[in-house]
């Protein structure tokens, strides 16, 4: 149990407890990964290598900076324990806006 005061006021709180359910099952790394490789693929970053590596243009920076905070979330994901299962979910990734 836990004892906590906020602004003059009182609490008591018990911690959360993680109780898995029978019925779902776990999220691997597997699947974050997969969740990463479809992100990256929308934003055609293959496409945009590929045009790097012949052309010499570079990538646009927002599309290179965008890729790298998408790997870095997945990476992140995958480190937690349990990883959530709506690691697919806008809100654990970064935002793509519309042009």
């Amino acid at each position: 149990m836990r004892f906590a005061e906020i602004d003059a006021g009182r609490e008591w709180t018990e911690p959360k407890r993680y109780v898995p359910v029978a019925d779902t099952v776990p999220v691997v790394v597997e699947d974050v990964e997969a969740e990463a490789r479809r992100r990256l693929k929308a934003l055609k970053v293959n496409e945009w290598r590929t045009r790097e590596f012949i052309s010499g243009q570079p990538m646009p920076e927002e599309i290179r900076h965008l890729a790298l905070q998408i790997e870095f979330a997945a990476a992140a994901l995958v480190r937690l324990s349990p990883i959530p299962d709506d690691y697919d979910d806008d809100l654990y990734w970064p935002r793509v806006w519309d042009r």
